[in-house]
């Protein structure tokens, strides 16, 4: 069994300067609820999940990936963690500490190698959640998150050493090499990936939603609403994993997906796909073609909020 330090991804925090247009749109479009808000920040559940929250959004002057936020096994884990960086170097933002957010909980924060700020907490308290209907178009959890770097060998290695990240698959292109690795901290496919883009940001978030017709469901809402669809609908072949990107207000790629694979940990081997095979981006091949000018909508604007911790 993989000794992996984080349990599971808990939610993504965001900053972003039109605030009123980024709370309309996860919320009247996107299909998340207000689990609570306190002056200009608002955190957003989604109705199948038990985290209190996966989504929080800031107002600020400044677009940027405030944090990633995981969980841990318990506070003595916490604590561990905690000392366990201190000692190797990597820079902590503060001590372990009751955190003061909805769920409550115990945790600290600290930068990454390419200053991505990451929370790590534990003895949140349970959200009172639902069963998502059959049919009902909305998330059912946040799934993955994905971040650009301009080192990603050197991310990557940060993630394996410091917390039993495992690779699942990577993929590459015969002339530009390999592009992107998928991390998985529990039996999912994977809770991050790392892509090699042009500057550290992030690419996307993703949102699991119940199957394939409400996936389906979400997606045409989202077109029907003219929401700006950058690639998909489509499946992966890394991760078996369906997938629609669109553009929320301040220009951050969100992604609807169902049916990431969970894998048989004992026996995977990691794949090196390549992804100039139209069919390892899409193997349905129902997705526009994925070229320069769509991957360059998920390069993101350059993160102001690298190795400067959020406000809040």
């Amino acid at each position: 069994m993989t000794d992996y330090a984080f349990t599971h991804l808990r939610h993504v925090a965001l900053a972003v300067p039109d605030y009123e247009k980024q709370l309309d749109f996860y919320t009247q479009q996107w299909g998340l609820s207000v689990a609570g808000s306190d002056a200009d920040v608002t955190y957003l559940a989604a109705e199948g999940s038990p985290e209190s929250y996966i989504v929080r959004i800031r107002k600020d002057v400044d677009k940027r990936l405030d944090l990633i936020a995981y969980g841990a096994t318990d506070a003595a884990s916490v604590d561990a963690m905690a000392e366990r960086l201190g000692r190797s170097g990597v820079q902590l933002v503060g001590d372990p500490a009751d955190l003061q957010t909805p769920g409550g909980g115990y945790g600290f924060r600290f930068f990454d190698n390419e200053g991505r700020t990451i929370e790590i907490s534990a003895d949140v308290a349970p959200r009172a959640h639902r069963k998502v209907e059959e049919g009902e178009p909305i998330p059912v959890k946040l799934s993955h998150v994905v971040v650009n770097s301009t080192d990603p060998e050197a991310t990557v290695a940060f993630y394996e050493k410091h917390f039993g990240f495992q690779v699942s698959d990577i993929l590459m292109h015969p002339r530009m090499g390999k592009m992107m690795w998928f991390l998985r901290t529990n039996s999912w496919h994977h809770s991050m990936a790392i892509a090699r883009g042009p500057h550290p940001a992030l690419h996307h978030a993703s949102f699991e939603m119940r199957g394939i017709d409400e996936y389906m469901r979400g997606t045409g809402r989202m077109m029907r609403a003219g929401v700006e669809k950058i690639w998909g609908p489509g499946r992966h072949q890394a991760g078996n994993n369906t997938f629609s990107y669109f553009l929320d207000p301040n220009g951050n790629t969100m992604e609807y997906t169902t049916e990431l694979e969970v894998l048989e940990e004992d026996s995977w081997h990691p794949h090196l796909y390549d992804f100039s095979d139209p069919a390892v981006s899409d193997q349905w091949g129902t997705a526009n073609a994925m070229d320069e000018f769509v991957a360059a909508k998920s390069f993101n604007d350059v993160d102001k909020g690298l190795f400067v911790a959020p406000p809040i």
